[in-house]
């Protein structure tokens, strides 16, 4: 989390230090209250241990001799090893499908073009495209220094450039010192050719006396931060995790592998996430109404929140394995046991983990709905449909 320190932004700044403060109290507790507490136990804990093997929890003794009723993830981790090669490659390829649509993301903030039909925001977006055009919705102000024929001229530049629908009068500040113009593009916000108008006006249109500014263009201008800062916040994280798995595992291979696999698992993820929301697919089934471009701050937090859950189960499989390389002294027999012994506990905080957020916060039946007493959404059309309020003020602009 403390990777996002590298985007110099003051909002993720403050989110990164909060969450890395937590994080360290947790780790505090568990390095100082955790074992005082088990100091009080004593042999009790071996009551612990009975009941744990009563709910059927396994302990996996320390075997030297053949391998007998072996676990089912030690016997997969031979397969695997007896294949290397064809193992990786399929496995490599899987994961590089799924991370292929990456290389199509967008980075937008959603707007009412991306809410469901039939709701009202879609509709008073789809009524003002009818009659105004797509952009009337993605306004792009420009405000100029001073007043006079300069920028009656930089009117003309705009109205003549490629991909604007129409350029108001300049509006004079009254004491003179600015001049204001709104230009509308001819496609709407969360179009590709709208991102690429506004980085040409403010590259080759406007002057150094003017400027580029609205909701916009502050969210293209954003969207060009997050996409060039990104490779050195993935970077300096990939550097730092490296060089502390060198440190605790004394080994350049681990170190360059665990970065390489977190890193595909991410890239997999951004996939995914491209799929789901720019292409639409299995979309009305993940709850995203309509296709719309991945929000700007997604892949941010998305990859420092990943890479981090990655990482940990990645030193807690490798510590397991160490621990038994250092035993045995066999590489083999260490990575199957290794995986033999955490192979549940990672796979039970994945599923824990994946139905946490499959599930649906405002899902509520129809016949539970109608034997509740009417509550602060009882004015909208269907509740906990997502649908909009029946009737709402206008807004004033």
């Amino acid at each position: 989390m403390l990777g996002l320190l590298v985007l110099r932004q003051s909002l993720l700044n403050g989110v990164a230090i909060a969450a890395a403060a937590t994080v360290a109290m947790t780790a505090l507790a568990s390095l100082t209250l955790l074992p005082a507490l088990l100091g009080f136990t004593g042999t009790r804990l071996s009551r612990a241990s009975r009941l744990n093997t009563f709910l059927g929890g396994k302990v996996f003794p320390a075997r030297s001799g053949p391998k007998n009723n072996t676990h089912a993830a030690e016997r997969w981790a031979g397969v695997v090893q007896r294949h290397p090669v064809l193992a990786a490659a399929l496995s490599a390829a899987f994961i590089l499908i799924l991370a292929a649509p990456a290389l199509a993301i967008k980075l937008s903030m959603p707007d009412e073009s991306a809410q469901a039909r039939g709701t009202m925001g879609y509709a008073s977006y789809a009524t003002m495209a009818r009659g105004f055009g797509p952009g009337f919705d993605a306004p792009l102000i420009v405000v100029a220094k001073g007043h006079g024929p300069q920028n009656d001229a930089l009117h003309g530049a705009i109205e003549r450039t490629p991909g604007i629908a129409a350029v108001t009068p300049p509006v004079v500040s009254r004491d003179g010192q600015a001049t204001m113009l709104v230009a509308y593009p001819t496609t709407g916000e969360q179009d590709a050719a709208t991102d690429a108008l506004v980085n040409r006006l403010d590259a080759t249109v406007l002057p150094k006396s003017a400027y580029l500014t609205g909701p916009n263009a502050g969210n293209v201008a954003f969207a060009n931060l997050m996409g060039s800062r990104l490779p050195a916040l993935i970077g300096v994280v990939v550097a730092l995790s490296m060089a502390l798995l060198l440190v605790v595992f004394r080994s350049v291979v681990i170190a360059v592998k665990a970065a390489v696999m977190n890193l595909l698992s991410v890239c997999a993820a951004y996939g995914v996430l491209v799929a789901v929301t720019q292409w639409g697919w299995l979309g009305h089934a993940l709850g995203f109404p309509e296709t719309m471009p991945v929000t700007t701050w997604v892949p941010v937090f998305l990859f420092v929140i990943l890479f981090g859950l990655s990482m940990d189960y990645e030193v807690f499989l490798l510590s397991r394995i160490r621990e038994e390389y250092d035993r045995l002294g066999d590489n083999g027999l260490a990575v199957g046991r290794g995986l033999a012994a955490t192979a549940r506990v990672i796979s039970a905080a994945a599923a824990i983990m994946v139905v946490v957020f499959l599930k649906a916060n405002w899902w509520l039946p129809s016949w539970l709905d109608r034997l509740l007493p009417a509550g602060p959404d009882a004015g909208r059309a269907g509740s906990g449909s997502g649908s909009e309020p029946a009737s709402a003020p206008a807004e004033v602009h």
